[in-house]
């Protein structure tokens, strides 16, 4: 169960908790207690709460890879299956991780739109569609909470562009605002109960969100009813009587926010109702009893599901998420006895989730190459670099051994701190035995470095402050570095590494390294954070060398397959992407080894949509999105045929020239929606433009026959027949069309979907049930149900449609 949103014993006993308190403990609970909890309130039985980072894993509440995570693929792919099942699985596996951790709440899922494809967080995202969105966010979240655990659907609302996030002023039309942006959150709300809702840094026609008294107060919780917690995003919290006026019930991190004292004293000034801070507790004291954390009442989950095989799930997840864009002449899967060149730096050191406040740490990383040489045991596997996307440095990893050494001002070693990789972050009281914030004075990271390669090395710094980096004996840098002027306030966490170092090593010789930080946190009360990280590049070959050498084994090869990737500095939070190319010479790779051999395989590991210039020069193109920790085992099996890729797209992928809706920048602080009601394939069709492949668009290893379409009311029945050679997964798709076009009505929107198994010439029937809302449109205020004749449209793309039926309503 889910746990329903009105729960009689909860209400009763969050009455009488709440009639306990006086009013600086209620306000001291909605000002959070750290960076990831709230406060425990023991005179009332109330435990602390605690949240953590998803959504594809629980980071829980050590931002380090010394406290691994399961890493599942990314909302993208999980959207690409169009399986809101598979979702609901995803989402109770990480509830089975959040109790591992001690969480009691999930930050997720994120279920903002596609709304263009420059955007840099797309990948936390799930589609351009926003009934797709709600169905599989729907799933997620029931899985989530089938697990006694909460979610928080995020980012309440419009923020579907990273650039100037903190400031940005959305105008959107109401029309708009209603049929997509809130549409997804409106169906999870509906449909599966969330505990919570995350409101966004950005402004919505002028009224940030987290003081937006009419799209949270009027909209979330009057007409939907949602009885959840309304917790800020991190830092996003601005006023006190805007904050708990406009339906902010918790300013996150605490403990110093705006609310807390100050929101106590703005109810002893007469600056705001009491009562009003009453709602705000309710809601807060409501969240812990239904996960278990208020004495006297039962949680809301009792029964909890049955343990869920994490890296089987993540493997799963992957394989069924894997588009097949393209697959000429049966490239895939590969023959038997084929000999294969697997090709790409992605294909060795696999990318295998986006960057931000969504990372997570496995405890194992699978890569196309590791898959691979497992799957392949006959010789058959060769490897080549060929091309490296990642042209600046990493945070050290592979072939480090580090530690965090802890000093006080007098230089004594006051504690240490496991460092698994070159990145620190301890975040608040995240710090090691013994040590203080009072006391801390420097962190010294520090071990040895084992390369793989012979040649110069590059090292460098991610964050900001003074530092001290020596390599091997020899100190390279001890100055001040500084963020850029207009960077990120989150530029630490998420900014690039400056290169600060070269020392030339020889392969497999270790050397001493450390890098020093003096600390310099904010004076008094506040929260506090440590963060900074040691970096590090492998010696540089010669690009054309290494394309040279990647066509050499791709023509000795029967198959090429080549791993393309973005990085963290193309997708990541807390910016938007300048164009859709793949970074560094990957593309170039990709043409000169399909003109070496014409069976040419390309895995697409990205999170959203790249250009693809070479698409029609190779054999199959296969999208991987970013596959979470078993992707390069998922990727072994799609490509031997073990199992199908069965992926459709999410969000349609084209060129960036063609791409109707671009613009992301705001001009004087504010971004206009201007395109209204018309993004993803909508704005597609009404621009008349052909994308690279389409919404909806994936191909499997067998071929399905559309047979017959039968409407009875608003019911939609289609028997497909497995037309192949083997047994398969076909996702029908539902697609309503008014049968007179309307200039400001799209031509035709996704109004429903099914998935169907069958083996071949078996036949097989879904039933898809068409929601009232796919007839109605806002219009002047309200909805309204627009009478006339749709065509429904049968298929397997938005733009390959099989079968068409007429109704009249």
């Amino acid at each position: 169960m889910t746990g329903t949103p009105t729960s009689p014993d909860i209400e009763e006993a969050v009455e009488a908790a709440l009639g306990k308190l006086d009013l600086d403990t209620k306000t001291r609970l909605l000002a959070g207690q750290d960076m990831w909890s709230l406060p425990a309130v023991p005179e009332i039985g109330l435990e602390s709460l605690v949240m953590s980072d998803g959504p594809i894993g629980v980071r829980g509440v050590r931002w380090t890879a010394g406290d691994p995570s399961v890493a599942l693929p990314s909302p993208t792919a999980l959207a690409a299956t169009w399986d809101p099942d598979l979702a609901r699985r995803a989402g109770t596996l990480l509830a089975q991780e959040a109790r591992r951790k001690g969480v009691h709440v999930l930050l997720a899922p994120t279920v903002n739109l596609h709304r263009s494809p420059l955007g840099g967080r797309h990948f936390e995202a799930y589609s351009e569609d926003p009934f797709l969105t709600g169905e599989i966010g729907t799933g997620y979240v029931r899985g989530v909470q089938s697990g006694g655990v909460g979610t928080t659907v995020k980012h309440f609302v419009a923020n579907d562009a990273e650039t100037d996030r903190f400031t940005v002023n959305n105008l959107v039309g109401e029309r708009a605002l209603r049929e997509l942006y809130l549409a997804p959150f409106e169906a999870i709300v509906e449909n599966a109960h969330p505990w919570g809702i995350m409101t966004a840094y950005n402004s919505v026609n002028g009224t940030t969100m987290t003081e937006h008294h009419h799209l949270v107060n009027e909209i979330l919780r009057g007409e939907w009813g949602f009885d959840g917690v309304n917790v800020s995003d991190w830092t996003a919290a601005r006023s006190t009587v805007g904050g708990i006026e406009g339906g902010l019930d918790l300013a996150m991190p605490g403990p110093d926010t705006v609310y807390g004292e100050a929101l106590a004293q703005a109810v002893r000034d007469g600056g705001v109702e009491e009562s009003t801070v009453d709602e705000a507790v309710r809601n807060v004291l409501r969240l812990a009893a239904r996960v278990g954390l208020l004495e006297g009442v039962a949680p809301a989950v009792t029964d909890l599901p049955e343990a869920v095989d994490s890296e089987g799930l993540a493997r799963e997840i992957a394989r069924r998420a894997f588009v097949l864009a393209r697959n000429e002449d049966a490239a895939l899967p590969l023959r038997p006895g084929t000999t294969v060149a697997l090709i790409g730096a992605a294909a060795r050191d696999a990318r295998v989730l986006g960057g931000g406040s969504a990372t997570v740490f496995p405890d194992r990383t699978v890569s196309p190459l590791d898959g691979l040489t497992a799957a392949l045991t006959d010789g058959s596997l060769s490897y080549a670099v060929g091309a490296d996307p990642n042209t600046e440095l990493a945070v050290a990893d592979k072939g480090f051994e580090l530690r965090a050494v802890c000093r006080d001002e007098a230089g004594t070693v006051i504690g240490t701190g496991a460092a698994p990789t070159g990145a620190l972050t301890w975040m608040g009281t995240d710090l090691p035995e013994g040590v203080t914030h009072d006391t801390l004075h420097s962190v010294e990271l520090t071990g040895t470095f084992t390369p793989r390669e012979s040649g110069p090395h590059t090292f460098g710094i991610k964050g900001t402050g003074t530092f001290t980096l020596t390599v091997d004996g020899t100190t390279h840098f001890d100055a001040v570095q500084r963020p850029a002027d207009d960077a990120d306030p989150f530029e630490t966490f998420f900014g690039a590494p400056q290169p600060r170092a070269q020392a030339e090593l020889t392969a497999g010789q270790p050397v001493e390294v450390s890098l020093t930080h003096i600390v310099a946190l904010p004076e008094g009360p506040g929260f506090k954070s440590l963060v900074f990280a040691l970096a590090h590049q492998a010696p540089q070959r010669d690009p054309d060398e290494l394309i040279a050498e990647a066509v050499a084994a791709a023509r000795a090869a029967d198959t090429a397959v080549v791993v393309v990737a973005t990085t963290e500095r193309v997708e990541s939070e807390g910016f938007d992407r300048k164009d859709l190319r793949l970074p560094g010479r990957q593309d170039e790779l990709v043409h000169a080894v399909a003109a070496a051999n014409p069976r040419t395989v390309v895995v697409v590991n990205s999170g959203s949509p790249v250009e693809m210039p070479w698409r029609d020069e190779v054999a199959a193109v296969l999208l991987s999105w970013f596959p979470g920790q078993e992707g390069g085992a998922a990727l072994a099996d799609v490509l031997t045929g073990a199992f199908e890729p069965g992926g459709r797209l999410p969000t349609t992928w084209g060129a960036l020239a063609d791409a109707p809706v671009t613009q992301v920048v705001p001009v004087g602080g504010e971004l206009p929606y201007s395109e209204g009601v018309f993004i993803g394939y909508s704005a597609w069709e009404k621009a008349g433009r052909t994308p690279a492949y389409p919404f909806g668009h994936g191909l499997g290893y067998t071929d399905w026959t559309y047979e017959s379409v039968e409407v009875h009311g608003t019911t939609v029945k289609v028997r497909v027949r497995n037309s192949g050679e083997r047994a398969g997964r076909e996702v029908v798709q539902v697609y309503l069309a008014p049968t007179t076009p309307d200039p400001d009505r799209p031509a035709r929107r996704l109004a429903g979907f099914a998935g169907v198994t069958a083996t071949p010439g078996e036949t097989a029937e879904v039933t898809v049930q068409l929601p009232r809302r796919a007839f109605e449109i806002w219009d002047e205020g309200a909805w309204s149900f627009v009478k006339g004749s749709y065509e429904i449209q049968v298929g397997r793309s938005i733009t390959d449609r099989r079968l068409t039926a007429t109704i009249n309503v």
